[in-house]
Order: structure tokens, then C-alpha cells, then sequence
């Protein structure tokens, strides 16, 4: 089976952008990080680019992940992001909403 490598590019691209947001940045501001104008890091995130093997490590270091991260998108999410959803959820949980959750997870391994 041949995959199109704009297909490719596409999905790398649009895994760069949710862990960028993820990690509650802007464009502007990941492209600061990484010295890179926020047009390229937009033609990146659309996969209209080809990165250089420097950029994605720049991009992965200021993103704090490992590369592999940056190529994860099958749609798993990594056991940092996992865990930082659901502290997401539950933060501005009244008692009785946490207590549930306790009681839900337990259930799962049990």
C-alpha cells in the first residue's frame, strides 16, 4: 500500500499543532522558541513543508517531548498527555464529581 506523502506531511503537520496547543502555545510564540517565522510554522502544521531533521528536534525540545512524539499521530495519545487530560478534567471538580472518578477508575482496575 503506497501512502501519498502529502498525506503524510498532513497528519505530522496537524500532530505538531495539538501538542503545541496542548501545551497551551501559539503559533507566535512556539515559532519564537524555535527562531522560526510563524508563516513557516503554519506551512509546517498544514503540511505544506518539508522539515529539516534540525527543525523537528528544535520544535520537539521546545515543545518538551521526545521526537517521536512529533510522528505519534494514530490518534494515541502519550501517557503524558493522557494524564494531563484528565488533571485537566478534574480540575474545578466539586467533591462529589472527584469521588465518582475515584470510584470509576478503581472500577477499571479492580
Amino acid at each position: 500500500m503506497k501512502i501519498k506523502s502529502a498525506s503524510i506531511k498532513q497528519q505530522v503537520g496537524l500532530r505538531i499543532k495539538h501538542v503545541r496547543k496542548t501545551r497551551g502555545l501559539s503559533q507566535e510564540k512556539l515559532s519564537e522558541k524555535v527562531a522560526m517565522s510563524s508563516k513557516y510554522l503554519s506551512s509546517i502544521e498544514r503540511g505544506k513543508e518539508n522539515p529539516t531533521l534540525d527543525t523537528f528536534i528544535k520544535l520537539a525540545q521546545a515543545l518538551n517531548v521526545e521526537i517521536s512524539e512529533l510522528f505519534n499521530y494514530a490518534g494515541e495519545k502519550s501517557v503524558q498527555e493522557s494524564k494531563k487530560y484528565l488533571l485537566d478534567l478534574m480540575k474545578g471538580s466539586d467533591k462529589e464529581k472527584l469521588d465518582l472518578a475515584v470510584k470509576m477508575l478503581r472500577a477499571l482496575y479492580l
